[in-house]
């Protein structure tokens, strides 16, 4: 088994560093992300941009002779080149301050706020949260902090954890089959490169999962839909996620929800053998 890398650096430095990046809110591209998601009508010019749609846009668009192994743009740009080879997107605290417009020209500027050296049950790991501001016309709209978690390659054979049975009892639920078909869409609409979600054999004998894997943003996307149509006329105010186990194409998943104490929506994504893939708050007006 190869040595993994040393975290010598803390990356302190990196702390507070920014960039900015402004564009179109695309009606066209509502029109492709409703068709993704089996929706009959897309929002279009003037609507509000829908919970969780704002990850369609302001994604690197990095050449090919900057990417790395697996597909995402490589270490060392705006992120800290953290050397530890796997990266994933491990959860996020929103909140939707005012509607952002359909067919208007938006900016979303990112701060890094954190960068974290941990040791864990599977070895090394490095958290960088990230905020990412969304604002239209000088009006903030969206604040998201970003967990991003880097970790050592998992050895190919190695088997995976058995996750335990979900025990808790969802009030509403909604059934999920992700196929090839909406995993390569989702990656063509975020622009995502990640081989783990469209190349089965690094999936598989790189990255060590069994098979493709469902997009977590994808699965965050799909909750924050469900609690807008189970609240109906609520605007949705925030929504925090977090990723457990992942999912994967061709095995249904289920989306769930209860109301909680505090008046938000308690959800969470169920896989096909009962585990927790991720849990999740919606909060209303």
């Amino acid at each position: 088994m190869t040595d993994s890398p040393a975290i010598e650096e803390n990356f302190e430095d990196w702390i507070g560093k920014t960039e900015s990046c402004s564009e179109q809110i695309h009606s066209a591209t509502m029109a492709a992300m409703a068709a993704t998601l089996d929706l009959d009508s897309p929002p279009t010019t003037g609507d509000p941009l829908p919970a969780g749609w704002q990850w369609l846009f302001f994604n690197p668009k990095v050449k090919q002779s900057g990417l790395g192994d697996d597909g995402h743009p490589a270490k060392g740009g705006f992120l800290p080149p953290v050397p530890l080879p796997r990266r994933m997107w491990a959860g996020s605290r929103i909140r939707y301050l005012a509607d952002l417009p359909i067919d208007k020209k938006a900016t979303k500027t990112s701060k890094i706020l954190n960068v974290v050296n941990k040791s864990g049950k599977r070895g090394k790991l490095c958290f960088v949260t990230v905020e990412h501001t969304t604002s239209y016309d000088d009006q903030t709209c969206i604040i998201e902090e970003q967990d991003i978690v880097y970790k050592e390659a998992t050895p190919v054979g190695t088997p995976a954890p058995t996750p335990k049975p979900y025990e808790e009892t969802a009030t509403w639920s909604r059934l999920v089959e992700p196929d090839t078909t909406m995993l390569f869409r989702f990656s063509a609409l975020t622009f995502n490169g990640h081989r783990i979600h469209y190349d089965l054999p690094y999936a598989r004998d790189v990255e060590a999962y069994p098979d493709l894997v469902v997009h977590g943003p994808l699965t965050a996307t799909l909750l924050q839909g469900f609690a807008t149509d189970l609240r109906k006329s609520k605007k949705m105010t925030g929504f925090d996620f977090r990723g457990i186990t992942p999912l994967f194409v061709d095995r249904p998943f289920t989306l769930e929800a209860r109301d909680a104490e505090d008046g938000s929506l308690e959800l969470w994504a169920r896989g096909p053998n009962s585990e927790l893939a991720m849990s999740a708050n919606a909060y209303f007006e």
